[in-house]
């Protein structure tokens, strides 16, 4: 089985993700690991999207059972038709944005005073990901979001993100669960 979980960043999805790769043997795969080059710090060097997918593709390819976090509207139809369940997390923007400057602080810490790039990187990623729910921002958004929803050739689960994490693992096991019992 193929799952996707997606939203805005700081939604949850990654965090579902890796607590579904605990309690299952399904394998996780974040969106993010083939995206960004590995660098010190993280997120500073993209992967050509030719590229990201053919090492997306591999992974995807070699487990059976697969949990997939991040949004993908952008990297190919090929994926609308790829999974068998999609699950949508949305998380009201204030509380997604303090999620994220929370984890910038952890992720960055001291830096985000002391390196210009850094800080400026950090401050060009909030500003881009509180964009999210307008409705004329270009870039991934809740629109984007709803219409790429249309397009998924499965099952798509909608999540409130500021559900405790056991309840929404409970919920998509569940759904897990029923479709195994409907092949």
């Amino acid at each position: 089985m193929k799952i996707l979980i997606f939203g805005a960043s700081g939604s949850g999805t990654t965090t579902l993700g890796n607590e579904i790769e605990k309690r299952t043997d399904f394998k996780h795969l974040d969106v993010d690991d083939y995206y960004w080059k590995k660098t010190n710090p993280p997120y500073q060097i993209k992967i050509p999207l030719n590229k990201r997918n053919e090492n997306l593709k591999i992974d995807f390819k070699k487990f059976e059972n697969v949990v997939v976090s991040g949004s993908m509207v952008s990297w190919g139809k090929e994926w609308e038709t790829a999974f068998d369940l999609a699950i949508f997390i949305r998380l009201e923007n204030t509380e997604r944005m303090e999620r994220l400057k929370k984890r910038e602080n952890q992720r960055y810490g001291e830096k985000l005073l002391t390196d210009k790039k850094i800080r400026k990187n950090s401050n060009e990623f909030l500003e881009w990901a509180n964009q999210y729910e307008n409705p004329n921002f270009k870039g991934r958004s809740l629109k984007i979001h709803n219409n790429w929803m249309e397009m998924l050739d499965c099952k798509v689960l909608r999540l409130n993100g500021a559900t405790e994490l056991n309840k929404k693992v409970e919920i998509v096991l569940s759904e897990i669960k029923t479709c195994y019992n409907n092949v």
